[in-house]
């Protein structure tokens, strides 16, 4: 099982485990109210950012996925990140057990490919070292960007899911395996 996240790297991006000094990084993407807005709705301030942080590196030990910390190889900033999770979610029906995908990406990045160049290269590594049956995404219903890296990335829409007291949509992408 892998124990923490694996160093990949794109024409233009460099995903790898996050460090203790991309708190400020991190911090500025997850306090951004419209990076935000469909992502629980409200900023995160910087201590609740350090624990989203510790949670993408703990995963890794846990149950070998997480969260990636996205780097540009141009400058070294940190512009968000991606990955693969179970957080147990209580929401109806159940994905548990299932390695849920999601991401976030700063502001100063949208709109160039950045998201996707860095999901894909996530879903690459998934398919070699998780191979999943399956793999679902959550998403808010007013994140329309979201949904549209979601497709590009070959998930589906599903029925409906209920998160948290609200409907959120569910997408889900077909392991390679599955497929074949």
């Amino acid at each position: 099982m892998v124990r923490e996240a694996p160093r990949i790297e794109t024409e233009r991006l460099i995903l790898r485990e996050f460090r203790a000094g991309d708190l400020d990084a991190h911090a500025v993407t997850l306090g951004d109210e419209e990076v935000m807005r469909h992502i629980g709705g409200k900023p995160v301030n910087r201590e609740d950012s350090w624990r989203r942080l510790l949670t993408g590196v703990g995963m890794w030990s846990l149950i070998g996925m997480g969260h990636w910390a996205i780097e540009l190889k141009g400058d070294g900033s940190m512009v968000g990140h991606c990955g693969f999770f179970q957080f147990n979610r209580d929401m109806e029906p159940l994905i548990l057990g299932e390695p849920e995908m999601g991401w976030i990406f700063d502001r100063s990045v949208h709109g160039q490919g950045i998201a996707f160049e860095a999901c894909s290269a996530a879903i690459d590594w998934a398919e070699r070292e998780i191979a999943a049956e399956s793999y679902p995404a959550i998403i808010d219903l007013e994140n329309v960007p979201s949904m549209k890296l979601a497709e590009r990335l070959g998930f589906v829409r599903q029925a409906d899911a209920i998160y948290r007291d609200a409907p959120i949509a569910v997408f889900r992408r077909p392991g390679r395996m599955s497929s074949s």
